[in-house]
């Protein structure tokens, strides 16, 4: 027990930094996935093509590649990126390929009565996606959104195969330094599970209160 009270500071830091990953790169890849999302709605099939290609390479190709191409592979054409940084740029990408697809369901899912009611009522084609069919979608993607930052949490385990010290990191330098690495991994996945424990209760507090919200 004592190599791992010995090394709780660096467990808490490693926490610290797989948070600092994981929310960082979700509320980055909601954002870019926003602009996929509305890519994949456009009537311009230039755009339209674009998103499906995107969506279709960071969803077809596995994480851990992709961390490796960033941070090993970019410095090849002169583009050196820190471990940090290009962890957050690929779990970034990567997000923003399922996100995107779980806005798009968002919008899809709304009556197309909405848009006729809004264009009825002479809102345009943005003013009716921002005042009234992107309130909705976001509801309807909420359960979506909130499975996908769960998993996101768990993959910024993979950012420690480019010396990223983060949970991950700590339980294997623990376990190689004191030859225990069962206790150390599982106290890994124990601080995962309650990570995740809380973020899952809280997308289900927050579901439950857009629902009480449009009742």
């Amino acid at each position: 027990m004592e190599p791992f009270i010995v090394s709780a500071p660096d467990l808490l830091q490693g926490l610290g930094t797989t948070i600092l990953l994981g929310v960082t790169s979700f509320l980055l890849g909601l954002l870019l996935g926003g602009v996929i999302a509305l890519a994949r709605i456009s009537r311009f099939r230039v755009l339209n093509a674009v998103a499906i290609g995107y969506v279709s390479v960071f969803r077809g190709t596995p994480l851990l590649i992709q961390i490796m191409l960033v941070y090993y592979g970019l410095p090849q054409f002169g583009l050196r990126i820190l471990p940090i940084p290009s962890a957050i740029v690929t779990f970034t990408l990567y997000a923003a390929a399922y996100l995107s697809e779980s806005l798009r369901a968002g919008v899809l899912a709304v009556d197309k009565g909405q848009w006729e009611a809004a264009t009825s009522l002479g809102m345009t084609h943005i003013r009716s996606l921002r005042r009234v069919i992107a309130p909705q979608a976001l509801r309807n993607a909420v359960p979506a959104i909130g499975d996908r930052f769960v998993v996101l949490m768990k993959d910024t385990s993979l950012a420690s195969v480019i010396t990223v010290v983060e949970l991950t990191r700590v339980a294997e330098t623990t376990g190689s330094s004191s030859f225990r690495y069962v206790e150390a991994f599982l106290t890994a996945a124990l601080v995962y599970w309650c990570v995740n424990g809380a973020l899952s209760l809280a997308q289900l507090l927050l579901e439950r209160r857009m629902r009480r919200a449009c009742a």
